[in-house]
């Protein structure tokens, strides 16, 4: 499964493998929402993704959103490949908080 969700006492963890598009969306929003139900830190592993579509841009935005609001973080976890932070930046998500380590 392209989309996985690892918790522990205080940190949620979602991981991304592969193609990330329409056809993984509703896992996507459904532990996007189960992270921030949880009231825990949400963190998302980009690693191993080869392709991130504006479906997953826009959960993701939303999901960071929340999380702002409910004062829990969210941020991107790990090595973001240099091809999904370009399109993080050209969707507009220059500000999104992308660790430094983009390779």
């Amino acid at each position: 499964m392209p989309v996985t969700l690892d918790q522990n006492e205080a940190l949620c963890l979602i991981r991304l493998e592969g193609d990330i598009d329409i056809a993984s969306a509703i896992e996507l929003k459904k532990l996007l929402i189960e992270a921030l139900a949880s009231g825990k830190e949400m963190r998302v592993d980009l690693e191993r993704v080869i392709e991130l579509d504006l479906t997953a841009l826009q959960l993701f935005w939303a999901a960071e959103r929340e999380a702002r609001g409910k004062g829990t973080g969210f941020r991107l976890a790990g090595r973001v490949p240099e091809v999904i932070a370009v399109a993080l930046g050209d969707a507009g998500f220059e500000k999104f908080p992308i660790p430094m380590d983009t390779k």
